[in-house]
């Protein structure tokens, strides 16, 4: 069991800061699954913990669609990483077949077809190897609405109860510095749009290579290599871990 205590710096949350680790204590008290109960029992670090010292868990799921509460999970990839390292050969991938009707519009995009998920496993089958894979790491996700929702989503009907965890939201760190303020006058007059945050957009502006998208694995990867970027140009691995998390 990963214990994160010689990592945790006994200092308290300012007023509005998620005490995480604190939350996940009362959770590990409080949650009637076993395999969340394990989860949460794994701790978490502080928020005033360096980045460098900070264990990460780049996420990405592939859906059926749009709507965390209407759609389900095909698969989720998993990529640990540090901030000066990403731990590929460790990288973990899971088809999942969901409880809904694959979408012709989902097939497009991410070329995932019912025959590929005939023997799949339901989440339920694999959620304790998924969850002891994540546990003690601060996950890092491009859009931490999409990624927490769908989770949310599906352990609600078949736990009874959703999944709390920090995000580093890569989407969210590049809002910060690309869409500040709204653009001026002059700007939308003239037909200048704002940048995008989508994944590939962000990883083309810091010169990282372009990868086929849609696959949960993949995305995590690049997730992953995209914060790095981030860090590098506009933070620190001497930042504590609170300025970027939610």
């Amino acid at each position: 069991m990963l214990h994160l205590g010689h990592l945790q710096q006994q200092t308290q949350p300012a007023a509005g800061e998620t005490d995480w680790p604190a939350c996940f204590r009362q959770l590990a008290d409080s949650t009637r699954d076993d395999r969340l109960r394990r989860y949460y029992a794994r701790g978490m670090v502080t928020g005033d913990t360096l980045l460098s010292a900070t264990p990460l868990m780049a996420l990405d799921l592939e859906t059926t669609g749009l709507d965390p509460v209407r759609d389900g999970i095909v698969s989720i990839g998993l990529v640990p990483m540090q901030v000066d390292r990403i731990f590929a050969s460790r990288a973990r991938h899971w088809l999942l077949k969901p409880r809904v009707a694959l979408a012709e519009e989902s097939v497009t995009i991410h070329g995932i077809t019912d025959a590929q998920l005939d023997n799949a496993p339901d989440l339920t089958e694999v959620l304790d190897e998924v969850l002891q894979y994540m546990a003690g790491h601060v996950v890092v996700v491009h859009c931490s609405a999409i990624e927490r929702g769908f989770l949310n989503g599906a352990l609600r009907p078949r736990l009874g109860e959703g999944i709390e965890f920090p995000t580093i939201d890569t989407m969210e760190l590049e809002a910060r510095f690309h869409r500040k303020k709204r653009p001026g006058l002059i700007t939308r007059l003239l037909g200048h749009k704002q940048p995008s945050i989508r994944l590939a957009a962000c990883r083309n502006r810091y010169g990282l290579p372009r990868y086929r998208p849609h696959h949960a694995l993949t995305d995590a990867l690049a997730c992953a290599e995209l914060l790095q970027a981030q860090i590098a140009y506009r933070f620190s691995p001497d930042t504590p871990v609170k300025v970027l998390w939610s």
